[in-house]
């Protein structure tokens, strides 16, 4: 089934954040200061987290300038009010495992700063003392694209166009993929990357069965699965959903896989697609201002800043809130409704 074209906002990527607030200077210049953007930072500062300190979702939607605007259904920030990615900072605790993190800049229509926000990629904890180490206003943009991109994981089974099930890691630019709504299509580009397995780069292992797959499949958390409800068991009033990964975790049937480190793979088509994945429709890269960044330069310009099949967003409107599925039985109903 083909969708209509759309020329609705991109969907809202909500990350985990502090308040500058919670994380002071212990030491150094700027000792007793909430943190600050990079003008501010002084590297060998240390910082630490207030205790009770925890993280609060703030919801973003991507702009044409890339830049971001303050989603509707955020649990912090003020909705409509602008977000810039401002650096990438690196932190060292006591056990000396670097921490990897970006800061954000929320600011008003006239450019007044409104909040500064800390995205952690790994986990912090309070009364440990971080050192800053490193300071990178060039790179954030990539790091906080590789965040927003959707991934398969090594040993993914895809299924092409002649029906054969072969692993992600195998899979070449130019091999005929199936899609859902499109029949098949040509892979233009495949995205590879090693992550620590921890934070927002732990991923989501789904079992086999859970939503009828044929084996374990393991996504990024933000990582969208396409539902068709035969039965509208879960209240959102349609049959075709999209629904986030890491909005079905339930600690049993679909649990966190954190620790060590993963191989993440972004597959890329002329229009973003539903392909399958261990039997389960999900999505492919989308390419938009935050996912752009972690193409291959040569091929970001060639692109242009509007991408017929991505700009348009064909998958549009689907998405489920996630107050939809806080209930441990969500995978369960996802599955007996879409179960022929």
């Amino acid at each position: 089934m083909s969708h209509p074209r759309s020329h609705r906002p991109a969907p809202a990527q909500s990350v985990p954040v502090y308040s500058a607030a919670d994380v002071t200077a212990l030491f150094g210049a700027n000792m007793g200061d909430p943190l600050g953007f990079a003008s501010e930072l002084v590297l060998d500062d240390i910082y630490t987290l207030a205790p009770g300190a925890s993280p609060r979702r703030l919801s973003i939607q991507a702009r044409s300038d890339g830049a971001f605007n303050v989603a509707p259904d955020t649990e912090t920030g003020h909705p409509g009010a602008i977000v810039h990615l401002d650096c990438a900072i690196t932190l060292m605790p006591t056990d000396g495992q670097v921490s990897d993190a970006l800061v954000l800049v929320e600011v008003d229509a006239q450019g007044d700063v409104l909040q500064v926000y800390l995205l952690p990629l790994v986990p912090l904890y309070p009364r440990i003392e971080y050192r800053l180490v490193g300071i990178d206003t060039e790179g954030a943009r990539r790091t906080f694209g590789q965040v927003a991109c959707v991934s398969f994981t090594r040993g993914t089974h895809i299924t092409l166009g002649s029906g054969e099930q072969r692993r992600i890691e195998d899979l070449t630019p130019g091999d005929r993929i199936l899609t859902r709504d499109d029949g098949v299509q040509h892979l233009r580009w495949i995205g590879q990357s090693t992550v620590r397995a921890v934070g927002e780069f732990a991923p989501i292992r789904i079992r086999a069965g859970t939503l009828n797959n044929d084996r374990d499949l393991i996504v990024s958390p933000d990582h969208r699965l396409f539902i068709y409800q035969r039965q509208d068991r879960l209240g959102a009033g349609r049959s075709e959903l999209l629904v986030k990964a890491r909005h079905l975790v339930n600690g049993s049937s679909v649990t966190v896989q954190d620790g060590g480190f993963v191989d993440y793979f972004q597959l890329l088509f002329d229009g973003h697609q539903m392909i399958y994945a261990e039997g389960i429709a999900a999505e492919s890269m989308l390419i938009d201002t935050r996912t752009k960044s972690v193409l291959p330069d040569t091929m970001s310009r060639a692109l242009g800043d509007v991408i017929p099949g991505h700009s348009d967003l064909p998958h549009a409107g689907l998405d489920v809130q996630k107050r939809l599925l806080d209930r441990p039985d969500a995978a369960e109903l996802l599955r007996r409704a879409s179960s022929r």
